[in-house]
């Protein structure tokens, strides 16, 4: 197991897992084994192949309508039937097979073709919530690289958006970066300077570069803008969790414990609690 890869990981867990999708990963799951036997041993994410095994899956009535949806572009207006398509496409995978990866890719191929940047950063957003807590690292690298092409576009469409800098960057951080690659986690660390730069104040780009130093195990440049966020929203659950961490791989317990109790506070779920109960017997 790659000790820095888990460390990377661990208060995303934490509070992506249990607070966006409802439940706790174990921390003993790790996104990836960067070695270069892992690395063969795990083929790139393929989405059509995926999209083709999900077809198995469905009832017959679902395959008749999957089929019609997929032949339903026809001569004339050619751009606006696919977006129509791609869109109901990923309806279909929403609300009928519930599968989250055909859908994505749809709705990403409509705004795409659509080049709207609400719908392009709509999707991109979908993807980076859901990349957050992905702990296969086929999908990661995926996601990773869909959300990007998407962020990317709507960017040139807005260059001056704050926000989007912050979602690019983002998906550095919580995307490949988790993966044992520094390089990716730089290049998400250089779009939020761009940001803070401007706005020391913008708090959402120095939580995500608070992330970022901690994936990278850059635990001083980590706490000192994760300490900057707590000040300034004193119940924001993702910073304190990371600052517990970032103390706690620094090897100062007293801080550790000191902000996973704070976390409890904040979190006040039994679930959550137990959790942190298990850090704080590990730090003792």
């Amino acid at each position: 197991m790659n000790k820095q890869l888990l460390l990377g990981a661990t208060g995303l867990i934490l509070v992506a897992g249990l607070f966006f999708f409802g439940r706790t990963i174990s921390k003993k799951t790790t996104v990836a084994n960067t070695s270069a036997e892992a690395k063969t041993a795990a083929p790139a994410f393929n989405i059509t192949q995926y999209i083709t095994e999900a077809k198995q899956k469905l009832t017959a009535s679902q395959v008749l309508t999957l089929g019609k949806l997929e032949n339903s572009v026809t001569r004339g207006d050619v751009l606006n039937q696919q977006i129509a398509a791609n869109n109901q496409l990923a309806n279909f995978w929403k609300d009928s097979a519930r599968a989250f990866e055909p859908y994505i890719y749809y709705l990403s191929a409509a705004a795409k073709l659509d080049k709207s940047e609400k719908n392009l950063t709509f999707a991109a957003q979908l993807i980076l919530d859901n990349l957050r807590a992905e702990q296969d690292a086929a999908k990661l690298d995926w996601k990773t690289e869909q959300a990007i092409e998407l962020f990317e576009q709507a960017i040139t469409l807005n260059p001056e958006s704050d926000d989007l800098k912050i979602g690019l960057g983002s998906c550095y951080i919580y995307g490949k970066g988790r993966t044992g690659k520094p390089e990716e986690t730089m290049k998400g660390i250089q779009q939020l300077l761009a940001v803070v730069r401007k706005d020391s104040l913008n708090m959402k780009a120095q939580l995500v570069l608070g992330v970022g130093g901690y994936v990278s195990g850059q635990y001083d440049k980590a706490i000192d803008r994760l300490t900057k966020v707590v000040k300034a929203e004193p119940n924001n659950l993702e910073a304190i969790a990371f600052l517990a961490d970032a103390y706690a791989n620094k090897g100062d317990k007293t801080e550790a414990i000191k902000w996973y109790m704070e976390m409890k506070r904040v979190a006040n779920n039994p679930e959550y609690s137990k959790e942190i109960e298990v850090r704080i017997k590990h730090l003792q």
